[in-house]
């Protein structure tokens, strides 16, 4: 891999980095119970504010396209993850999350016409082995609601992320102002969903707002930006793998932040884990 990939792949390592944190802080600074207020907050000021800076609308067909991935990767994306963060234990929710980068290798065929290779998904299945092997323990409990969130919340993201891939982005439209119109759609697809589904806001203490500040600058606008630049420079498939990065960061978090333990078999899945991603960013052998 020469310089110019490899700094293209380190950047667009930097959102799935940041969304590792989102475990810690639904658990341990958000008012539980408020999944899409949680999305709605992570949305929308972030999008607006850079359609705000970019002074960009999306034109013609780009209306359409920039509503249905909004949706995809922000609009049900954002609230199936905080009620999967919230139904079940981080590792459960992180493994079923893992399983995105096999959604893709699946839809990379049906979507995008690519030919199917068995070292895409050898390394998606050894992804989600180590993943699993990192965050799971003996105990941990399966929720159906969050199981089935969880899963969604997989495919939605692997669904916007190959039509992302797909469709690209327009001429002359920078990274923040297509992210702008994702986090925009999103962000208003949960406005009447957030006042039916879930009523009045919450009260919001001074940690809740750190924790919202830092999921919608830090989770959302800066790290939407960088993903979606990333996904039209590079192989879907790589930035796919990429996204094993989260619950590596929560597993992490949650041994130092929490006084959870990481143990040889964890170590294992760990290694196994981070095989996967860099496995994932090279061509199959016999091809270049």
């Amino acid at each position: 891999m020469t310089a110019a990939p490899l700094i293209r792949t380190a950047a667009t390592a930097l959102p799935p980095l940041a969304w590792g944190t989102t475990y810690v802080v639904t658990t341990e600074l958000l008012p539980p119970g408020h999944p899409l207020f949680a999305g709605l907050l992570r949305a929308l000021p972030g999008g607006l504010f850079a359609l705000a800076l970019t002074r960009g609308l999306p034109r013609g067909v780009w209306w359409g396209r920039a509503a249905v991935l909004g949706v995809l990767n922000i609009g049900l994306l954002f609230p199936l993850l905080f009620v999967a963060a919230e139904r079940l234990p981080g590792g459960v929710a992180a493994t079923l999350a893992a399983a995105q980068p096999l959604v893709v290798a699946v839809l990379a065929v049906s979507v995008l016409h690519e030919r199917p290779t068995a070292w895409r998904l050898l390394w998606g299945v050894a992804g989600v082995v180590g993943v699993g092997l990192v965050v799971i323990t003996p105990d941990a409990a399966f929720d159906a609601v969050g199981v089935v969130a969880g899963l969604a919340s997989a495919a939605s993201m692997a669904l916007g992320v190959t039509l992302t891939k797909r469709w690209g982005r327009p001429t002359g439209v920078g990274p923040t102002a297509f992210a702008g119109w994702q986090l925009t759609a999103g962000g208003l697809f949960l406005v009447p969903l957030t006042a039916l589904l879930e009523g009045p806001p919450p009260t919001v203490d001074p940690p809740a707002v750190l924790g919202y500040l830092w999921l919608g600058l830090v989770g959302g606008l800066l790290a939407y930006v960088l993903w979606f630049r990333g996904i039209t420079a590079l192989p879907v498939g790589a930035v796919a793998v990429l996204v094993l990065l989260s619950p590596l960061v929560a597993a992490v978090l949650g041994a130092v932040l929490l006084d959870q333990t990481l143990g040889p078999v964890q170590l294992l899945g760990f290694v196994l884990a981070l095989a996967a991603i860099v496995g994932g960013q090279l061509p199959a052998p016999g091809r270049k």
